[in-house]
């Protein structure tokens, strides 16, 4: 990906967790990366592309993210997976709010394109590789539903603290409770 692709699709994603779906538009996403006017319709020529766009970038930097959490390795025992999942939820709850509220608006979006829904059901499906790779390294019974009750637990845990005064409270219990049931 291009640096200037990459500034666009930056600049789109923060647009969205900011102003929502209503703000994201090729003109407001040219304005706020500083680029010429009509360079936002080069890269993505429609709306859905551009939605694309930002699913596909969320989903780079969420892998980036999950290597820096991880050490670049995978989790070698249940704490650290603990760890690992707390460090995510307090980054995507607190320094990373804007990205994350990005990703919920178009999981909502998804709710009523059936083409977007299928979209982000594809990235979220790899999303639930890397946890099923973690679950089954650990030698979780089940790692294949593990890892869908994983990764539904962190966006719903995940949402709550945006949505609620409990942003300071320190998720490793619940998410040490749920891993434990994930044996």
């Amino acid at each position: 990906m291009t640096d200037k692709r990459a500034a666009v699709l930056d600049a789109a994603i923060d647009l969205l967790g900011r102003e929502g779906l209503r703000g994201l538009t090729h003109r407001g996403v040219d304005a706020a990366a500083g680029v010429p006017a009509g360079s936002t319709s080069n890269y993505f020529r429609t709306r859905r592309a551009l939605l694309e766009g930002v699913l596909d970038r969320l989903v780079e930097r969420d892998r980036a993210d999950v290597a820096v959490l991880g050490g670049g390795n995978l989790p070698r025992t249940e704490e650290e997976l603990v760890d690992m999942l707390a460090g995510y939820v307090m980054f995507a709850t607190g320094p990373d709010a804007v990205r994350t509220r990005a990703r919920f608006a178009l999981f909502v979006e998804a709710t009523a394109s059936p083409s977007l829904r299928r979209s982000v059901q594809r990235r979220r499906d790899e999303l639930r590789g890397m946890g099923l790779a973690v679950l089954a390294a650990l030698g979780s019974s089940d790692p294949v539903a593990g890892a869908r009750v994983l990764t539904d637990h962190l966006d719903g845990m995940i949402l709550h603290r945006l949505t609620s005064d409990d942003v300071d409270l320190d998720p490793r219990d619940d998410l040490r409770r749920m891993v434990r049931a994930l044996r």
